[in-house]
């Protein structure tokens, strides 16, 4: 009886929340990017995984439609959490309320609290509505206007009619971003920048439209056999991302199993201000049956690069997006880049296979300039892959993999398993071999290198929960570079490890210790005709404690430590941060004070900052100096928000920070940045 009771109880208040719109919470991307993403590795483009952890967390999964490929790409839920979800689901037709999941077995409470931001449930009577309807009427969207400055002049604003250097456009950075989406129905957006030093000008001619960098996307999801059909700027992830790898793929990091696997989520809107790696064109996915799907897609998009004095053929291509000096306006947009590919997939319960075919193209060949790394760098005027991929679910174990193969060329290969073993324990392990002759220009498979090229490897990941309270996870990576690389003249071998302790004794306390190893060659300093290497050894050590004093204040204390061992020296490198939070009505304060002290670059010591809605920081510290910010959010309105943020860092002993056209004079240096959100 009582059992019954307490049923009818869930169903009445599942009944009462799904007749509210589930509202997003203001969630912490500083901390969720600390315990994923991998750690002080200058090869990691971390501004790009930080706004793909932003578009997932503006643009939430419906819980309903959600498959088991779209809730792993979230890298919270182990292999128990997710089939349990799955099997609930399926048992009770449809979640009512993202609180049902508070019911399911394995899912406690700390990950209930990870995930809500990054889950919402659909109401089914809200797709009756006409699409327009929908859109016009959709609660979730935002438009954001940003804008932020350093205080200081750069040398690159100060004129000088010789220079080749100077910036021709203004030290402000101004930014716009339109989104209204619906998760698993439609998603619509725009994206305007102008990066500090570029102009804002209006020259079709020479393909400015205003602002330097503009950017569309609109996509509808789930109607009939067409599961998606998206046009403008759109990414691709399908298999382990050896071809296609466009989305959320992490690597290496303080999450140890799920971010080594690549999920299988198709074709997403691109919404990044990085200028590069996306696609501009058209996409569609085909579902005729159970089971089975065909996806295409086709771009065309303009690149930057240089090329030699005759104009053809490139010798290099450009990915810093910035255009301010004539220098790099001369390589904005030279070439055209033509990608289309198609995929097949088909799935039978646990089981699914696919193919993918991509080709790319482009209006004028490439022709690295030469060097002893490089001999096997792509070159030509296109690039065409092929590879087959599965996934296989056993109980809670999950196999996955991918072959593939560039034409003429080399080949790739990445095999592995996520398994929940017991509830306390997590395993993953994975193996990859890529060819020094593989190309691939929109992979994101794992690997050491920047790139799935010249590089084989073991992977093992593990995570051990005592109890609530305690909680051990670790990885060992073993890898090769069969042929010599940048910085490294010599084929090598190498290893890293990462071992990291969590104890939260309540939901206001986290406390964690966390060690990190690399080892691997480099060459060698001294000036000699032949380069010799030498292994470096470089190792990162951290405490931190996040304390939760109310609901309206909490606390960060960290302390990082690195060494460096390099041809017979030891350097080292110091950071200790104290971050302060606190809320009070409609204000929201955040700040920190650092100090740091490091002998060298190559312990520069990286923290990540709060910031702004949506934005990313993730300075480095080097040299000795102090690090402050303060920043503050107001609600002005119930749907306008807005923010605050001005930063310092300062140095002892430097008459000058940067170098080349980015030189500032003197010792330290202010930014500003503000920033307003308006929700209709």
């Amino acid at each position: 009886m009582k059992t019954s009771c307490w049923l009818c109880f869930l169903m009445l208040m599942a009944e009462i929340t799904a007749a509210q719109e589930y509202p997003l919470k203001e969630y912490d991307l500083e901390k969720l990017a600390e315990d994923i993403f991998a750690i002080q590795d200058a090869d990691v483009d971390y501004e790009l995984l930080y706004e793909n952890l932003a578009q997932i967390l503006s643009n939430p999964i419906d819980l309903n439609r959600a498959s088991a490929e779209q809730l792993r790409s979230l890298y919270i839920l182990n292999e128990i959490q997710i089939n349990n979800l799955i099997r609930y689901r399926d048992e009770q037709v449809r979640l009512m309320s993202v609180y049902e999941l508070q019911t399911l077995p394995g899912w406690d409470e700390a990950t209930l609290s990870r995930i809500i931001p990054f889950v919402t449930v659909q109401s089914p009577k809200e797709n009756a509505r006409s699409l327009f309807n929908r859109i016009i009427h959709e609660p979730n969207n935002y438009f954001l206007v940003r804008y932020n400055r350093t205080l200081e002049d750069r040398r690159g604003y100060l004129y000088n009619p010789a220079s080749t250097t100077n910036y021709e456009g203004t030290p402000d950075r101004i930014y716009n971003r339109f989104r209204v989406a619906r998760a698993s129905d439609f998603s619509l957006g725009f994206t305007l920048e102008k990066d500090a030093g570029e102009t804002w000008k209006w020259d079709p001619k020479n393909k400015k439209y205003g602002f330097d960098y503009t950017s569309f996307h609109a996509q509808v999801l789930n109607k009939g056999i067409v599961s998606n059909i998206t046009l403008g700027d759109f990414q691709a992830q399908f298999g382990q991302g050896l071809i296609l790898g466009g989305g959320f793929g992490v690597g290496k990091g303080a999450e140890t199993i799920t971010t080594i696997r690549r999920s299988n989520i198709g074709f997403l809107p691109y919404t990044s201000l990085n200028e590069t790696g996306f696609f501009r064109g058209a996409a569609i996915s085909l579902q005729p049956l159970k089971g089975l799907a065909f996806h295409a897609f086709a771009s065309r998009n303009w690149i930057d690069g240089s090329a030699d004095s005759t104009g053809l053929p490139l010798t290099s291509i450009a990915v810093s997006g910035l255009h301010r000096t004539p220098n790099e306006l001369a390589k904005r947009k030279i070439a055209l880049e033509t990608n289309y590919g198609s995929i097949m997939s088909f799935k039978l319960q646990a089981l699914e296979l696919g193919a993918i075919f991509h080709r790319t193209e482009f209006s004028q060949p490439v022709l690295r300039n030469p060097t002893l790394y490089n001999q096997f760098y792509f070159s030509g005027a296109a690039n065409t892959n092929g590879s087959l991929y599965l996934n296989y679910t056993w109980n809670n174990i999950t196999f996955f993999g991918e072959v593939a193969h560039t034409m003429n060329h080399g080949n790739a290969l990445v095999l592995g398993m996520l398994s929940s073993l017991t509830p306390q324990f997590d395993l993953a392990l994975s193996y990859r071999n890529y060819d020094r002759d593989f190309h691939s220009f929109y992979g994101n498979a794992l690997s050491e290198n920047t790139t799935a090229q010249n590089e084989s490897g073991y992977y093992l990941g593990w995570k051990y929960r005592f109890n609530k309270l305690h909680q051990l996870a670790g990885y060992s990576d073993l890898f090769q570079f069969p042929w010599v690389r940048y910085r490294g003249y010599a084929p090598s071998s190498g290893h890293e490890w990462l071992l990291r302790y969590t104890h939260q004794p309540n939901r206001k306390v986290t406390f964690y210790l966390q060690a990190r190893e690399e080892n691997k060659i480099r060459n060698r300093t001294e000036s000699i005709n032949l380069y010799t290497t030498e292994n470096g050894i470089k190792r990162n050590y951290w405490i931190n404690l996040d304390y939760e004093v109310s609901a309206s204040l909490s606390f960060k204390s960290r302390i990082q430590f690195s060494t460096f061992i390099f041809e017979h020296q030891q350097t080292q490198g110091l950071a200790i941060v104290q971050d302060l939070n606190w809320k009070w009505k409609r204000i929201t304060l955040s700040t920190r004070y650092a100090l740091f002290d490091t002998d060298d670059f190559d312990n520069r010591q990286y923290v990540f900052e709060k910031d702004v809605w949506l934005a990313y920081s993730f300075p480095f510290y080097n040299g000795l100096g102090i690090r402050s910010y303060a920043m503050i959010r107001y609600e002005l309105a119930r749907k306008i928000d807005l923010w605050l943020k001005w930063s310092r860092i300062q140095y002892e002993g430097r008459e000058t920070i940067g170098s080349g056209s980015e030189t500032i004079e003197g010792n330290s240096m202010n930014d500003v940045k503000l920033q307003a959100r308006i929700r209709f």
